[in-house]
């Protein structure tokens, strides 16, 4: 096969090959960039592989970068952009099931190709658009397969995340797992304890966020893979009815993970943060999501929220928790609950138009518990329109608020 448009991130790295290949070492580009191409789907990246040893690559290039040397990797910054290019290699000895305890440089094209991990993502290309195909990756491409390069177990023992990756690909691009491949995942499934959280929820995320998420659900329930996840195993059945559901298409990383919490019943803020924190995410997402869910419940109970717990949830994680609403079949018009949110008198506590200084030089409270306690009344009152947010009129309420907590 000989692709003859090339997407304009090819173009601009030609000069890059070019370079190498001019020097006598071979170059092409590699990976997922040449199978999105193919699909037609837009590029995230640029990766090249050559015969170059890395301080042969580093000979070539004014500007470079030692992004993973000790793997062959090495940045080349050509006009303001960053190329990962990698050596031909092989790896043995993956006593962690994660890592290489040996990386050798080669020469050969087919020998790094036949380390990768399925055959979609074993081609290269060169760079007047000539696909090499040493694995019927492009015949699997063409019939919506997933397929493991050479022997399923022994990819996924040289890196066990590799089967997170093959469910998400699954969900991602819509491919179905062939019975080899699946069963060897299924056999080998315990081995992705030995994978660092981190790199599975990259995986997990992915997939939830896929173009046919039920694919990747499917497989992940098939081969038992589900339970190696941070605080899935006892949530078979309710991962098998998210799968069963209609198609639904989750927007963003916060409404997989609301969605996630929800249908495993995870909806107190205890909860949601519990799970979370298993999966090592941000203290930004957790504060997120726990917003979004207690909306969720709100929508579900009534509808809608309160001026409180508009104010509270604020509109990124209300747009969330309207998201996963809608896929649950309790979602309301989004524009009827961001126009009540935008209606709010002030839509953050540093808004309010006093604060505990001014309390302190009007005399209306000494520092201390009182002040914290009082310019909360004043908030409260202010979201539900009681008393304007006026100076004047909150230090009168203060005054007022001050007295009777005295009584």
């Amino acid at each position: 096969m000989k692709l003859t448009a090339l997407p304009a991130e090819f173009e601009a790295a030609k000069p890059v090959l070019d370079t190498i290949i001019a020097a006598g070492y071979e170059a092409y580009f590699v990976g997922g960039s040449v199978r999105d191409t193919i699909l037609g789907k837009p590029l995230h990246d640029v990766d090249i592989a050559t015969s170059a040893f890395p301080a042969e690559v580093k000979q070539l290039f004014k500007r470079t970068v030692d992004t993973g040397i000790e793997h062959g990797t090495v940045m080349i910054l050509d006009h303001g952009t960053g190329y990962e290019t990698t050596t031909f290699r092989t790896e043995s000895g993956y006593q962690d099931f994660r890592r290489p305890d040996q990386v050798t440089f080669v020469r050969s094209l087919k020998e790094d190709l036949q380390r990768r991990d399925f055959t979609i993502n074993a081609l290269a290309m060169k760079p007047d658009g000539t696909v090499i195909d040493m694995f019927d990756g492009l015949k699997d491409l063409d019939a919506g397969i997933l397929r493991a390069v050479g022997v399923a177990e022994e990819r996924f023992h040289e890196d066990a995340l590799r089967m997170m990756r093959a469910v998400r690909f699954a969900s991602q691009l819509d491919f179905e797992i062939e019975p080899q491949t699946q069963a060897a995942i299924a056999d080998n499934a315990a081995l992705l304890t030995k994978i660092a959280v981190e790199r599975t929820r990259v995986e997990w995320e992915k997939l939830l966020m896929g173009q046919r998420p039920q694919r990747g659900l499917r497989a992940l329930l098939a081969t038992a893979l589900y339970r190696y996840l941070p605080g899935m195993a006892a949530h078979r059945a309710v991962l098998a009815d998210l799968m069963d559901n209609a198609d639904w298409h989750l927007p963003t990383i916060e409404a997989a993970w609301t969605l996630l919490a929800w249908i495993t019943e995870r909806r107190q803020s205890t909860q949601v943060r519990q799970l979370l924190k298993q999966w090592k995410t941000s203290n930004e997402l957790i504060v997120h999501v726990t917003a979004a869910v207690s909306a969720l419940a709100s929508l579900q109970a009534n509808g809608r929220l309160t001026a409180q717990e508009n104010f509270a949830t604020g509109l990124d994680a209300l747009t969330t928790a309207n998201q996963v609403a809608a896929i649950l079949g309790f979602g309301q018009p989004l524009d009827q609950l961001t126009a009540a949110y935008h209606q709010l008198p002030i839509h953050d506590r540093h808004e309010l138009a006093v604060n505990g200084g001014d309390l302190i030089r009007t005399g209306v409270v000494t520092p201390g518990p009182a002040m914290g306690t009082i310019l909360q009344a004043c908030l409260t009152a202010v979201i539900d329109g009681q008393v304007a947010n006026q100076r004047d009129a909150l230090l009168d309420f203060s005054r007022m608020a001050a007295d009777t907590k005295s009584d």
